[in-house]
Order: C-alpha cells, then structure tokens, then sequence
C-alpha cells in the first residue's frame, strides 16, 4: 500500500478511536456509534488531510506542486469542519428545541436532527497535530544501527 495514503488513513482511524474516548471523559459512558459518527474530538477529517499534506511535503518537498493541492484541500475541509457543518449542527439544535417545545401536546413529526455534524476549532487542531504526529511517524526515516 501506498505509505502516504496508508498513513493517512491510519491518523483518520486512530482519530475516531480517539472519540471513544473523549465522549467517554465527557458523559461517562461508553459509546460504541462514536466511532462511526461525525463532528466530536479530534476530527477525523481534519487528522486525515493534514497527514496526507504533511506526508506529501515529507516525500515530495514542501515546493512540490501536489503539496500546494494537498494543503488546498486540507484549508478547504478543515473550513469547512468549522464553518459550514458546524453551523449546520447549531442549526439542527436550535431546530430540535423548537420540536421539543412544539411537541408538548402537539401533532408534530418528532423526528430529530444530527447535531453534531461539525467540528469546534480546538477539535479541528487537535485533529490537524494527530494528523501531523502520524505523518512524521510514517514518513520520517529509521536511524540505521550505531
């Protein structure tokens, strides 16, 4: 497999194990969605696109074209995580509230939205040292013997 891919996914991977954890600390019982769900600490997303830039600046030089596209890409998720999905998620809470207070003795669809579809900038730079730790972890060269 590709290294930098291989890393990549392992920071992404490692990041939502992470989250097991962190929801843990946070309610005190263990949660095995959190794995597979969106928005929580670290990000994932973030984890994975820093890895890959990083990696790619490692093994191909940080004046490399694909670098520059690798970083891109990173900026525009890592905006995204905090800008857009985040305020979807404030969005669906809000939204919720309003279904919880409509619903006391009303006919309404009590079907809830997925709050936690973004990221907090903290967990989007938690997500972006993971993904650096693992890029250096996987790319950097072994000290040959003494």
């Amino acid at each position: 497999m590709n290294t930098i891919l291989g890393a990549s996914l392992f920071a992404m991977l490692f990041a939502q194990f992470l989250k097991l954890f962190t929801h843990m600390m946070q309610t005190r019982r263990l949660n095995l969605m959190r794995f597979v769900e969106s928005g929580g600490m670290p990000s994932s997303h973030t984890s994975f696109v820093v890895c890959l830039s990083t990696s790619i600046g490692l093994v191909d030089g940080w004046n490399s074209s694909v670098f520059a596209v690798a970083v891109t890409f990173a900026l525009i998720v890592m905006y995204d995580a905090t800008g857009v999905r985040r305020a979807a998620g404030l969005q669906a809470r809000v939204l919720n509230q309003i279904i919880d207070e409509l619903g006391k003795g009303h006919m309404i669809q009590d079907k809830r939205l997925k709050e936690l579809l973004g990221h907090t900038p903290k967990e989007v730079l938690a997500g972006a040292l993971l993904g650096i730790c693992v890029a250096l972890a996987f790319n950097l060269p072994l000290p040959l013997g003494p």
